[in-house]
Parts: C-alpha cells; sequence; structure tokens
C-alpha cells in the first residue's frame, strides 16, 4: 500500500461525502450522513476483517458515496422500480470513486478492482466483494435497522422477516458467526425477529 496515495484517496471520498445536506446526530454531534455511514464502514472492517487489502478498504470506504444524488424517489416505487435504482446506485458510486482514485493515481487495474467491489460483482464468488458486503450488512443491522424499521411502521412481522432474511442470506457464515457471537450491537427490539428470520427453514 501506498501510503500517501491510499490517504489522499480515502480523504477524497470524505470531502465528497461531507457534501451531503442530510444530516445525523451520532453521539451528540452532527455529520453529513454519508460521511457518517463511510467511517462506520471502515471502524466495522477494521474490526471485522483487519487484514483487509487496499482495494477492499477503498471499496468500503467509498460504498455510499453521494448517495444523497440519485434518491430512491426519483424512480418508481414498486420492484422494478427499486431494482433500477439499486442498478443505477452501483454504477454511479462505483464510476464516483474510481473517478477520484484516477486523479489521485491509482492504475485502471487497482480502481477496476475496487469498482468490482463496489458494484457487487462477484457476490458470493469473489472474497473481497463478499467481504464488502459482509461490512455493509453488519453496518446495516447495528446500525440502521432499526432507523429503518421505525420509518415503516406499516411492515408486518412476514415483511420483517423477508427483509432481515434478505440481508442475512448476502452475508457469509464467518459474518453470521460474527454478529450472533456478540461483535455487533443488535437492535434489542428486533432481536426476536432477527432470531425468528435466521432460523433454518
Amino acid at each position: 500500500m501506498t501510503q500517501q496515495r491510499y490517504q489522499s484517496a480515502i480523504a477524497a471520498f470524505d470531502k465528497t461525502n461531507a457534501e451531503d445536506p442530510n444530516i445525523e446526530i451520532f453521539n451528540g454531534k452532527e455529520y453529513p450522513k454519508e460521511l457518517l455511514y463511510a467511517m462506520r464502514m471502515t471502524e466495522m472492517q477494521e474490526i471485522y476483517a483487519p487484514e483487509a487489502s487496499e482495494t477492499l478498504k477503498l471499496a468500503v470506504r467509498a460504498q455510499h458515496i453521494q448517495r444523497w444524488k440519485s434518491p430512491r424517489s426519483d424512480f418508481s416505487m414498486n420492484r422494478q422500480g427499486y431494482l433500477q435504482w439499486r442498478t443505477g446506485l452501483y454504477k454511479f458510486h462505483a464510476e464516483t470513486a474510481g473517478n477520484l482514485m484516477k486523479s489521485g493515481g491509482y492504475d485502471d487495474a487497482t480502481i477496476e478492482r475496487v469498482q468490482a467491489n463496489i458494484g457487487k460483482k462477484g457476490l458470493k464468488i469473489n472474497p473481497e466483494t463478499q467481504l464488502t458486503e459482509d461490512v455493509a450488512g453488519l453496518v446495516f443491522i447495528q446500525y440502521y435497522m432499526f432507523g429503518f424499521a421505525s420509518n415503516h411502521p406499516e411492515y408486518d412481522e412476514e415483511k420483517w422477516i423477508k427483509i432481515i432474511k434478505k440481508t442475512w442470506l448476502k452475508m457469509s457464515p464467518r459474518a453470521h458467526e460474527f454478529a450472533l457471537a456478540g461483535k455487533i450491537q443488535l437492535p434489542e427490539a428486533l432481536v426476536p425477529l432477527i432470531l425468528k428470520a435466521i432460523q433454518p427453514a
């Protein structure tokens, strides 16, 4: 790892995410929403996979880069619209991160590896993509699942079990063990649903 180049790329990602107009309060301090998310991703990666490569660390930090520029509301509020939004986001995040890395002097091969991770290419096959997805899943469970539930009071138990299962199935057995071993803070109010959702069929 070329430390200076790496730190410059992380700083560029953070500067970009600091432009997020959406603010989240954490421990009494205000943060641009996607900057806080990026910091949480890196923090989780360092706990879960401290051996991570430079490309994985970069992909983790840039997972949601400038996400506010492509809001869900710009697409039809059905499954087709959701899939179009998600697919577009993967491409947008990958291209944005790649452009910033290119400006920072990274070679095309390294940029392509980072973009593959951000774009979720080779999930379950590419170890780095899977690690990136594991970190994202763990961060969602610890920091965002309860808030997502609070924003959707209309969802019944069956709907929530489907959502939890979908997140869980994207994660590896290693991440499952990590989550259930007390390495992350499960949202207390949702623990019964989480345990019910992950029971073998």
